[in-house]
């Protein structure tokens, strides 16, 4: 076994990336306060070639030095654009037929494990707040909730985390 080194990689060039097929994603961060949440999810959303990131109330946006810290140069392939409120987003993202799913613990929320993505629709996944999480105005426009099962003492995991677990499981249901 040999480690490969990135030039083996073979990975696409940012023109590359705008012209590939995407997966039918697009990820709100709803006011999120940590620089460095925003870059891992841009990073995150490059790897899963998802359509688009929005960045809503007090979220910072690119160019950032500490998004870049974490980014790595992902603002630069992925698509983003900026809603001064989350439900604004959402509600853009609902009259271009997308399913608003936030990720959230909820009374109704569906384990990821059990959620199956639509078919023949495009999905928008909502994360919010470190500590606030999503808000209920968006939960209110929202079809459904998605939580990632958790077995200890802790009730949340960090944004950059959940992005990552729930696009590894969406992207490998869509490309079974």
């Amino acid at each position: 076994m040999k480690k490969l080194k990135t030039s083996e990689l073979k990975r696409k060039t940012v023109g590359e990336y705008k012209k590939a097929d995407k997966l039918p994603v697009c990820i709100v961060l709803d006011n999120i306060r940590s620089l460095n949440n925003t870059g891992s999810v841009f990073r995150t959303a490059d790897a899963f070639l998802v359509e688009c990131i929005y960045l809503t109330g007090f979220t910072a946006t690119p160019p950032h030095r500490e998004i870049n810290k974490t980014a790595l140069g992902a603002t630069e392939s992925v698509e983003w654009k900026y809603f001064e409120k989350g439900v604004n987003a959402v509600n853009y993202l609902k009259s271009n037929g997308y399913e608003i799913c936030s990720v959230e613990q909820t009374d109704k929320s569906i384990p990821l494990s059990e959620f199956k993505p639509p078919a023949n629709r495009k999905i928008a996944l909502v994360f919010g707040n470190e500590v606030k999480g999503v808000s209920q105005k968006i939960i209110d426009q929202s079809s459904l909730c998605i939580e990632i099962p958790q077995f200890g003492t802790k009730h949340s995991f960090n944004i950059s985390v959940s992005a990552g677990i729930v696009l590894w499981d969406i992207f490998t249901k869509l490309n079974r």
